[in-house]
């Protein structure tokens, strides 16, 4: 499978793939798009370590910016959907506790001036779905909004693809390197989403 990946990454189709697939699983986030950009980030350092991938790293800039781009574009189109939702979207969502006590906690976050929990949110996971959909049933302005969740969307893909591309050099486009990287993936979107199960009085600041 690395294989097959690493033959598409001097190839548009990979940015066509990643994008849509993390565009999507703001929707269905069982969609593997952090294990598919870590595989492709993977192979593009096989390549450039033996010089089989030409220009690997304006591909691994590129790849990146695919990633971040579509992060955005995703919770911007939950957001509006939430946003024109109405009265069944609302229901569900006062149906759900953990989408309920997300708005809430957004809706503080935002008004405050800050919006981290946008940006933890993106890598814990469905955290990404539950925040945009409460920022947009909440009816949260655009402007409170978009510049967290492009800072989320940058992060991640950083993040991701730095996995992917470093465990690649050190460990080789082996099993092994894109089994190391997933680990610390999960790990932090383990530890993302248990700050974001904190009570709204543990948060940093939150304290007098």
């Amino acid at each position: 499978m690395l294989e097959s990946v690493g033959s598409l990454t001097g190839s548009p189709w990979i940015y066509a793939a990643v994008a849509l697939s993390v565009l999507l699983d703001v929707f269905l986030p069982v969609l593997p798009s952090g294990v598919l950009v870590i595989m492709a980030a993977t192979a593009a350092a096989a390549g450039t370590a033996t010089g089989e991938v030409p220009q690997a790293v304006p591909d691994i800039l590129f790849l990146t910016l695919s990633a971040a781009t579509a992060s955005v574009l995703g919770d911007l189109v939950a957001y509006r959907l939430a946003w024109r939702g109405g009265e069944r979207l609302d229901r569900a969502i006062a149906r759900s506790r953990r989408l309920t006590t997300a708005q809430e906690r957004l809706g503080a976050a935002l008004a405050r001036g800050g919006g981290p929990l946008v940006v933890i949110a993106r890598f814990a996971p469905a955290g990404r779905s539950v925040v945009s959909l409460g920022a947009g049933a909440a009816h949260r302005r655009v402007r409170e909004f978009l510049p967290w969740s492009i800072l989320a969307g940058l992060s991640w893909a950083v993040y991701s693809v730095a996995l992917g591309y470093f465990g690649g050099q050190w460990l080789g486009a082996t099993w092994l390197a894109t089994g190391v990287s997933l680990v610390a993936l999960f790990g932090a979107g383990a530890g993302a989403a248990y700050l974001m199960r904190r009570p709204a009085t543990e948060e940093p600041g939150s304290r007098a």
